[in-house]
């Protein structure tokens, strides 16, 4: 089986999708002839031509609302917002065309769109190129909300997106886009090429959207995480020493709340960790449900350890992260209750 990165995961999910399906198009800033600002793309419009993958001016309206405007007739639009700080634009074409199309036409019309976005920090991107927004999208009916932590589940989930009747905000953990993250350094430590969690299948293949993996089994706390947290959060539970079991999301909407519940009914404690900010972030959402599902089972209050409250910093940007030491503290925290 060959190694990818992430990256190269999301491309080959692009090519399989576009082989298989003569209606995806894919099209955004400079993913045409550059091949996108991450090289996601590269290579595709040499392949398929400039009428399947192609250049867009910079307006991420335009792209969003073209997209759905080619979905309600037949096409299957995969198209990339080059940062998800740069949907903002788009927010509106989203909310109030893409998500409720298939209602407001009694079916007539669907949105089988994939709105790709490079999320999160990592690459010391500042305010503008380093934010977590997915709690904007899990809030609104009709949208589907994906975030895949490494290059298998990249492939897999993307290949079931594009597949998907309905819109889908597929939110890439640009961090994780070359390489595995141990959860201790700022930058990947190993490439994709050389670590397990790198070996994804040439052909097509799909991850099903809605369904969560146990990337740690434990028996004495719950983590909930994805994207680049899950990997903070393993080496939260080595640091400590913590039976801790580490679900990693992987789909944020549909959410997988059976395995949720399973895992918190054993184990009596839940700690959850993302990136984006605390306050009305979907960690509150996700302990709302906890504590609905497992009140009686539960041992401790549920933790949750985030991106700080403020405009995001640059110079700081590894301080605002959540880091091994701040989840290590929330499961002793945890266990201590």
């Amino acid at each position: 089986m060959p190694r990818m990165t992430m990256i190269e995961a999301i491309r080959s999910a692009i090519d399989i999708s576009m082989e298989r399906d003569g209606k995806v198009v894919v099209f955004g800033e400079d993913v045409g002839y550059f091949g996108g600002v991450f090289r996601c793309t590269a290579g595709l419009q040499q392949k398929y031509g400039k009428t399947r993958c192609f250049d867009t001016p910079i307006s991420e309206l335009g792209i969003v609302g073209t997209a759905i405007g080619m979905a309600a007739y037949g096409l299957r639009p995969c198209v990339e917002v080059q940062f998800a700080d740069y949907v903002y634009p788009a927010y509106d074409q989203i909310v109030s065309e893409a998500a409720r199309i298939r209602y407001r036409s009694n079916g007539q019309f669907t949105c089988p769109i994939v709105v790709r976005m490079p999320s999160g920090g990592g690459i010391f991107g500042g305010q503008t190129h380093s934010q977590s927004p997915e709690a904007l999208f899990t809030h609104v009916c009709g949208l589907k909300v994906v975030v895949p932590s490494n290059p298998r589940d990249a492939k897999g989930l993307l290949i079931s997106a594009i597949e998907d009747p309905d819109p889908v905000i597929f939110l890439e953990p640009k961090r994780l886009y070359n390489g595995p993250f141990d959860g201790h350094h700022e930058r990947p430590v190993t490439p994709w090429s050389g670590h397990p969690l790198g070996e994804v299948d040439a052909g097509h293949f799909t991850v099903p959207l809605g369904k969560a993996e146990v990337r740690r089994q434990g028996s004495s706390v719950t983590v909930l995480a994805y994207g680049t947290m899950v990997y903070v959060a393993e080496a939260a539970a080595q640091e400590t020493g913590i039976d801790a079991e580490i679900i990693d999301l992987r789909t944020l909407l549909p959410l997988d709340l059976d395995a949720i519940i399973e895992s918190v009914r054993k184990t009596g404690r839940c700690v959850i960790v993302h990136e984006a900010t605390l306050t009305s972030g979907f960690g509150a959402e996700l302990a709302a449900l906890v504590q609905e599902h497992c009140f009686y089972q539960l041992e401790a209050p549920v933790g949750r350890v985030t991106g700080w409250d403020t405009p995001y910093p640059h110079a700081q940007e590894w301080d605002y992260f959540p880091g091994p030491a701040r989840v290590g503290e929330a499961l002793v925290r945890a266990m201590e209750a």
